[in-house]
């Protein structure tokens, strides 16, 4: 069953999101109706010319997103009259946008898979007009949720095998903390604090007490008596509002030698940490686990890796990219029919933005269950295209994710979410442990460019 079916032919199932899109766009496509070009076959590319903050390797995320504001890409009454209210566009156009459905067709590198420098992440087949109006919103959702994927996917190795959970939404838009949520689970975060994450996309939610809860108390053995008896023992007990040693020791004596957990939120958080895992030993809570939270990026996880710590909490850095919080990616032209009939690749020539014209068909070359290339095979033509029979040797990377406009629904959702995050637990199986590394160096693998097999 395919999106459109389950919601009614060319039914949209939540807001338009057919104006989150640049003004340029429509003016093309009105220049493109009048000239005769708009129907014309083209084929358009999404790709990062670098990986940004000179990491080892990108992760890319949002797919899901894309598909779900695809199925919502109309042009209703308000939008058509906001467009004609303002002379954005000629009659002729609006007479177009009207009828609007997206009926190429986009191949893909699967949400959750690592790219590389001119890996074609989304490749968008169709008329000029139908696929040239898909740039923005395509660009926002990925160049967001990879930013976000990126940045997840360094902390997730850092940490090894202690969980992470995201608990950002303070320091992002509204709507963005969701996504940012959705995507730091798809690489490799256990949790989110949002709950809309939660009831959207299937994603495991925790939090137990802020410091307000401790200040509302006349006491901090009054507050978190209060929580013990609310959430039961093995609740997370805040312990640094006031001073942690003897926060550590209210805990024990309150909750007892079960008490789940105690979150430090400030501090030196190596020595801190030691501290209070020797504190709980010594009262007697050896199965009292350490969360630690306090701005925590990658580096700062990693400077824990031999300290007490059993779970972390990021915030800001994840929802911010730590550092990158766009992928940076673009989304060229880069094939066309002529005239004729007959197909041209076609590429910009611009110093430090040139881009590689040609479809493309993409794969990861592995020796022994290694990533050692990200392979491109780049035609001309159209009908050239290689297939995996012509690298056997090679993992092909990309899936059909909308064909003749009918997105296929597996990849969005809840359990499209759950795939991609195992998806992404098995590709970064096959990264070389120089990738693992979260030093400034070049990427990883190298792309290696090949002519289409004849």
């Amino acid at each position: 069953m395919t999106l459109r079916q389950a919601q009614g032919p060319g039914q949209a199932q939540g807001p338009s999101t057919a104006l989150l899109t640049d003004r340029y766009e429509l003016t093309m496509i009105d220049a493109a109706l009048r000239d005769g070009t708009a129907d014309r076959p083209c084929v358009f590319e999404l790709f990062g010319r670098r990986l940004p903050g000179a990491r080892r390797f990108g992760v890319v995320a949002g797919t899901g997103r894309l598909l779900e504001a695809l199925r919502d890409f109309r042009f209703g009454d308000d939008e058509l009259r906001y467009l004609r209210d303002n002379g954005v566009v000629s009659a002729q156009t609006l007479s177009f946008l009207e009828g609007y459905r997206f009926a190429g067709t986009i191949r893909g590198y699967r949400e959750g898979e690592l790219y590389f420098p001119g890996s074609p992440i989304l490749t968008v087949e169709g008329s000029f007009a139908e696929a040239v109006i898909l740039e923005t919103i395509a660009l926002s959702i990925l160049n967001h949720d990879s930013a976000i994927a990126n940045a997840a996917a360094r902390m997730s190795i850092a940490a090894g095998d202690r969980p992470l959970s995201e608990m950002g939404s303070r320091r992002a838009a509204e709507h963005s903390a969701v996504a940012a949520a959705r995507a730091a689970y798809i690489a490799g975060f256990g949790a989110t604090s949002n709950l809309e994450a939660g009831r959207t996309w299937g994603i495991p939610t925790m939090g137990t007490a802020a410091h307000a809860w401790t200040l509302l108390h006349d006491t901090e053995e009054e507050a978190f008596r209060s929580q013990v008896e609310a959430l039961g023992a093995q609740t997370t007990l805040l312990i640094d509002t006031y001073d942690i040693r003897t926060g550590v020791e209210t805990a024990v004596r309150v909750a007892g030698t079960s008490l789940g957990g105690v979150r430090i939120d400030s501090g030196d958080l190596p020595t801190v940490a030691a501290e209070v895992r020797a504190q709980l030993d010594r009262l007697g809570a050896t199965g009292t686990r350490i969360t630690v939270t306090s701005d925590l990026d990658e580096f700062a996880i990693a400077a824990l890796a031999a300290s007490p710590v059993d779970a972390y909490g990021v915030g800001t850095s994840v929802v911010t990219g730590s550092g990158a919080p766009t992928a940076g990616m673009v989304y060229k032209l880069v094939a066309r029919q002529d005239a004729a009939g007959g197909w041209v690749a076609v590429a910009k020539a611009s110093t430090d933005k040139a881009s590689t014209g040609g479809r493309k068909a993409a794969f990861r070359t592995l020796e022994h269950g290694t990533a050692t290339s990200e392979l491109i095979a780049v035609s001309d033509g159209f009908e050239s295209i290689d297939t995996p029979a012509e690298h056997p040797d090679a993992r092909p990377l990309q899936v059909t994710l909308v064909d003749h406009g009918e997105a296929d629904p597996a990849f969005a959702g809840p359990a499209g979410v759950a795939q991609a995050r195992a998806h992404h637990a098995r590709v970064r199986e096959e990264l070389p442990i120089t990738a693992l590394a979260l030093s400034r160096s070049d990427p990883a693998l190298p792309t290696v460019y090949v002519d289409a097999a004849r």
